[in-house]
């Protein structure tokens, strides 16, 4: 049985508080598990989840602030350390190239592992898998950055009742998924689409194209709220969303369920950020994110 869920590692912005550790966010999907923005203490967070090294394809850096990657250096030698017997891919800006090497070796390990690196230099695809397109926009922010998404191809739902009224019945039902006609019945005939799940993360950023295009019909979207609306201003000073503009965001992209994080440690009450995003009209499922929180990708519409 596939599963995909979003294990929250860290939710905290620029520092880490008591309750909150640096970014960290693990996607499971169907097979594959999708590291996003280890900043610092990734490596316990992890052991505090249930997740392994081994359950790691690929690693995802949106840019290279501290809070978002100074936990590659711990990761990347757990992945060797715990010898994973399959590549792992990291993505990042081409731009901070220097700061991945230094994280990269920080320190003396024994490499066992294949990391390949697969820099990011442009919007576009990044990777394709038999489950999802990996794709990249690039963001607002002081420095380079970029956002995530995650598309599954589309597919074929079978309708019982087409199926009965022509006679497509057992074995035959298989026969026509797989080879696309079972005595003069096409596929199309007894089918519809069924639309492949969305995934987006978008962290520090100002409202930008980048963003809307990440979010676009999205069935989870993880976005950065790091500012509450009163404080809109140093948002835009410092390349961030309040929690009014990521809900807009949502609403308008048609998002399914919604998750704040990547909080400032000036605000100790979460509730703030649930009401203003109500306030600012998403009506979806919305969740204000917490460390060490498991949260299930919407089913299939």
């Amino acid at each position: 049985m596939s599963v995909r869920e979003l294990v929250v590692l860290g939710t905290a912005s620029q520092v880490p508080t008591r309750h909150r550790n640096h970014n960290g966010y693990l996607l499971r999907w169907d097979g594959d598990g999708i590291l996003f923005d280890p900043g610092e203490g990734t490596q316990r967070q992890m052991l505090r989840a249930g997740v392994a090294a081994h359950d790691l394809n690929r690693i995802c850096v949106t840019h290279f602030h501290g809070d978002h990657s100074l936990g590659l250096a711990g990761v990347i030698q757990r992945i060797n350390l715990d010898k994973v017997p399959h590549q792992v891919t990291a993505h990042f800006p081409r731009s901070g190239q220097r700061f991945f090497d230094r994280l990269r070796y920080a320190t003396a390990y024994r490499e066992t592992v294949e990391l390949a690196e697969a820099p990011v230099a442009e919007d576009g695809v990044l990777a394709v898998t038999k489950s999802y397109t990996l794709e990249a926009r690039k963001l607002s922010h002081p420095v380079e950055s970029y956002g995530y998404r995650i598309v599954e191809p589309d597919g074929r739902r079978m309708l019982p009742e087409r199926l009965a009224a022509r006679g497509i019945t057992g074995p035959d039902v298989g026969r026509v998924q797989r080879e696309g006609a079972v005595g003069g019945v096409t596929l199309e005939e007894v089918s519809e689409v069924r639309r492949g799940q969305r995934f987006a993360f978008v962290m520090d950023t100002r409202l930008c194209d980048g963003v809307h295009a990440l979010a676009e019909g999205c069935d989870m979207l993880v976005i950065e709220s790091t500012f509450l609306d009163d404080d809109e201003e140093l948002a835009v000073e410092h390349g961030h969303l309040t929690a009014g503009q990521a809900a807009r965001v949502a609403r308008d992209a048609g998002v399914r369920h919604l998750v704040l994080t990547h909080f400032s440690q000036r605000y100790s009450e979460p509730d703030e950020f649930e009401r203003q995003a109500r306030a600012a009209g998403f009506e979806g499922e919305l969740t204000v994110a917490h460390d060490l929180l498991r949260v299930p990708v919407p089913k299939r519409r």
